[in-house]
């Protein structure tokens, strides 16, 4: 779906955040990017959404530049408009492409109640928790039907409990749906659990040091699953070395 082939970022102020960056993102595959915070897994994703443009080397897709709609993006803050409604919300890239709220209601209510909140359209920011705003960040990215949906440590701020449910859903969502995703994070566990292959960055200036398939049995439970087990002990060996030298 999309080549990433030598791409190097460096910011005005002289810091080299990527460094000749090269991998390949398949249809249909779920991705995490895996590293400590600073390593530049949120600029690998900003270039591929296109809201940042490379120092060096490009980023190709195979069909062509995407055309509008056609990436998702989510935030690590749900970033809602408070006076705004959960339906509103998700609303508002189709008003941007200048479309009706009328000739949308049923896309927005469905897309709603894949994330479980048809019950909610109405209710405003405020009265949702943090876990439910996030939904609705994910509903208004989703909306759009993109063809790659990029998630920028979407759960890093929840709790536990609430961060698990919504990985759970993620996972059940990707499946159900068929979409390309990838996702930043810096937790092994969320890497192992969520995603068909792992990439995992090294120090700044960011390079990918590896690519991990997982392999676990969704028959299972993820979190139990002895391949599972096995493939966090091996990425966490993998950062440790990685960052010990």
């Amino acid at each position: 779906m999309i080549e990433v082939s030598g791409v190097s970022k460096r910011f005005p102020n002289g810091t080299l955040a990527l460094d000749a960056v090269s991998t390949t993102i398949g249809k249909g595959e779920f991705i995490a990017l895996l590293g400590p915070s600073g390593c530049g897994k949120s600029t690998l994703l900003r270039l591929i959404a296109g809201l940042e443009k490379p120092s060096a080397g490009q980023i190709t897709w195979a069909e062509g530049s995407p055309k509008p709609g056609e990436i998702g993006f989510v935030f690590q803050d749900s970033t809602l408009m408070p006076w705004a409604s959960a339906a509103e919300n998700v609303f508002l890239p189709l008003k941007l492409r200048r479309k009706s709220r009328a000739e949308t209601k049923a896309e927005v209510l469905a897309v709603l109640n894949q994330v479980g909140l048809a019950e909610f359209a109405d209710s405003k920011p405020a009265a949702l928790s943090g876990g439910m705003k996030m939904r609705v960040s994910i509903a208004r990215a989703l909306v759009s039907q993109p063809k790659l949906l990029l998630m920028d440590e979407p759960f890093a701020a929840l709790d536990e409990f609430t961060r698990h449910k919504l990985q759970e859903d993620l996972r059940d969502l990707w499946r159900r749906s068929g979409k390309t995703i990838v996702f930043v994070t810096h937790s092994i566990y969320e890497a192992a659990y969520l995603a068909t292959r792992v990439l995992v960055m090294s120090a700044r200036p960011g390079r990918i040091s590896a690519s991990i398939d997982c392999h676990i049995d969704d028959g299972t439970d993820r979190r139990t699953a002895p391949e599972y087990v096995a493939l966090v002990k091996r990425l966490s060996d993998m950062l440790r070395l990685e960052f010990s030298a």
